[in-house]
């Protein structure tokens, strides 16, 4: 089968090689993968490739085998997966408890866009708690995380203002429902909760923007600037304001990805796909992808997508 691989070059991320197909450990399916959306990290990790990288964590197909201890789907079902990597190929194995069934409303493009970005946006709504009322920071707003908190958010009842670079990366998220500024300078506190994926200057400006017994929740580095915040600076911001770190990693993902393509389905999360096109374009659409010449998610298809 083709399968991606890193090339460590920076105008060709990626170049096809002829590779076995996966064998599944007994609690994966093989998935003929029709689908799949890079993620901003990954591009970060082809820059500087290890051996043993194989990229692809967001894909959306068909089950072609089974597993064999006779758990998840079965031959012929349509799924969305998030495997550990390796979904960059015409074939993936993925572990029963990272797919989840796609109905026939929720099209393999759209359920591509969903995995990472969407359970990350789960799992970070739920560590903020209940959002009904409150006032939301979210910085690092334009990208695919950025995307669904806002959709999420806004549907529970939150006033977000979000962050973005430029007015045309704010544009989609306004139609959502929040307040964008375009600097943390600009965003009107006090928060009751802070988002902050940026890192840099970025996160003690936004510390300061949070209400006394607020909540800062860290979730990135977009920035790829580390942080330094001053205790004594702080003391003019905030009392007792507290400050958690964030991951969304940790399997299972079976459930959340079933609960974000209930929500597409009934048409109250809406993916935003910026490219879709053919995975021969794989190479050229990742640049664009990294230079931010494409608004959204960018899916390529491998051949019988629906």
């Amino acid at each position: 089968m083709q399968r991606l691989i890193p090339t460590g070059e920076a105008a060709r991320p990626v170049a096809f090689a002829d590779v076995p197909q996966p064998v599944p450990q007994p609690d994966e399916a093989l998935i003929k993968v029709e689908a799949f959306a890079p993620n901003r990290g990954e591009l970060f990790l082809l820059e500087r490739p290890t051996p043993e990288l194989l990229p692809g964590k967001d894909i959306a197909g068909l089950v072609v085998q089974a597993a064999a201890d006779g758990s998840g789907p079965g031959i012929g079902t349509r799924v969305v997966g998030h495997p550990a990597q390796g979904g960059w190929a015409e074939y993936a194995a993925v572990p029963t408890h990272s797919l989840a069934v796609l109905p026939d409303s929720v099209d393999s493009v759209r359920a591509a866009a969903l995995p990472l970005a969407g359970i990350t946006a789960l799992r970070l709504l739920r560590t903020a708690g209940s959002l009904a009322g409150r006032r939301v920071l979210l910085t690092g707003a334009s990208g695919g995380v950025g995307h669904y908190v806002t959709e999420l958010a806004v549907g529970a009842g939150a006033e977000l203002t979000a962050v973005t670079a430029t007015p045309e990366r704010g544009g989609r998220l306004v139609e959502l429902g929040a307040k964008v500024v375009h600097e943390v300078a600009a965003a009107r506190g006090p928060f009751d909760v802070v988002l902050e994926s940026t890192g840099g200057p970025d996160l003690p400006l936004a510390l300061s923007k949070a209400r006394p017994g607020g909540l800062l929740v860290w979730f990135g580095q977009a920035s790829r600037t580390p942080v330094s915040l001053d205790f004594f600076q702080l003391l003019g911001g905030p009392q007792r304001v507290t400050i958690q770190h964030f991951h969304y990693a940790g399997a299972p993902y079976g459930a959340d990805l079933a609960a974000l393509v209930s929500l597409v389905a009934q048409d109250r999360l809406h993916p935003e796909v910026g490219r879709t096109t053919d995975w021969a374009r794989t190479a050229e659409t990742l640049v664009d992808l990294r230079e931010r010449r494409i608004r959204g998610k960018a899916v390529l298809l491998t051949g019988g997508a629906r």
